[in-house]
């Protein structure tokens, strides 16, 4: 965000060709060096379903490219899944062959052992007891989150940045009976709780690929359609808003659709906690061709209506 204006950067970049329009668009983010640093790299792993259910192979391996030609001392990639055994969706994705290739760690944070996370815990939070996040989130130097576009059949309504967060989480500690995953999913206020997460940490990269996207249905499956489109920024309510709107561009659910981007839940409460901005006119649409510019224009309409 930019602090004197208090708007939000987001480039945005029309493009059919993933592998091009990822290198491109990364060549416009606004990152600190990453030099020397240890990076961690969230991806969207929550099922072995292909994009968008879950990371495409191609965003994550430009991703990494990226990251290695900035000259990183140690990449992580690192989540959790929500369906299914992390470490066997991650075998069948072929993160760990592609890490291994790359000279690239990866975690399975359920299994991390119990020294290896966080509590967090808030004032007011609507978590009954908080939620842990893993202690390699305080330990690096840069995290850079990349996520899918797509609805979400359950609770959360869509799925993006702020959610994508939710695989940071603990499902349960070693040791404490507690089932976080369960009072999430449970919970009538699972979308301000999903936000909540998000005071955990702050991404310095966000990369949402919106090349596929769910329409209805999601995560793992859903309505399919092709928008095209990659975003970039450190915004995740501006990220999220901006990805709200291009479903609503395709047509989407009642839930996704209904009143304005910014009253959602999810928005509306991350924007209240300040992890974003709080209106659509903080958000500034960055594009470097015509195309992506008249798209942008559509989506601007969109997210003020």
């Amino acid at each position: 965000m930019n602090q004197k204006t208090n708007i939000s950067e987001i480039h945005l970049l029309l493009t059919e060709d993933r592998i091009t329009g990822v290198e491109k668009i990364l060549e416009y983010a606004d990152i600190s060096t990453l030099a020397s640093q240890t990076v961690l790299v969230k991806p969207n792993f929550n099922s072995s379903d292909p994009a968008p259910g879950s990371t495409h192979p191609d965003t994550l391996r430009k991703l990494l490219e990226f990251i290695q030609s900035q000259g990183a001392a140690r990449i992580v990639v690192g989540d959790r899944s929500g369906m299914g055994d992390t470490r066997e969706v991650m075998v069948e994705l072929g993160v760990y062959k592609l890490a291994d290739e790359m000279g690239v760690e990866v975690i399975a944070f359920d299994e991390l052992p119990e020294d290896q996370w966080e509590r967090v815990t808030l004032q007011n939070s609507h978590w009954k007891k908080g939620f842990a996040v893993p202690r390699i989130l305080s330990e690096v130097d840069v995290i850079i989150q990349t996520c899918c576009l797509k609805t979400h059949k359950f609770g959360g309504h869509f799925t993006m940045s702020l959610k994508n967060s939710v695989g940071l989480v603990a499902k349960k500690i070693p040791g404490d009976k507690h089932d976080y995953m369960r009072e999430l999913h449970v919970s009538r206020s699972q979308r301000e709780m999903i936000a909540e997460i998000n005071i955990a940490y702050k991404p310095d990269l966000i990369l949402l690929d919106g090349i596929e996207a769910f329409t209805r249905g999601g995560p793992a499956k859903g309505t399919l359609v092709s928008p095209h489109v990659l975003l970039t920024g450190r915004d995740r309510v501006a990220i999220d808003a901006i990805g709200v709107a291009i479903l609503r561009k395709y047509g989407t659910t009642r839930a996704v659709g209904r009143n304005s981007i910014f009253e959602h839940p999810q928005i509306a409460h991350a924007a209240r906690l300040g992890i974003g901005v709080n209106s659509p006119d903080q958000i500034h649409i960055i594009t470097h061709d015509e195309n992506s510019e008249q798209f942008a224009e559509e989506i601007m309409k969109i997210l003020q209506a």
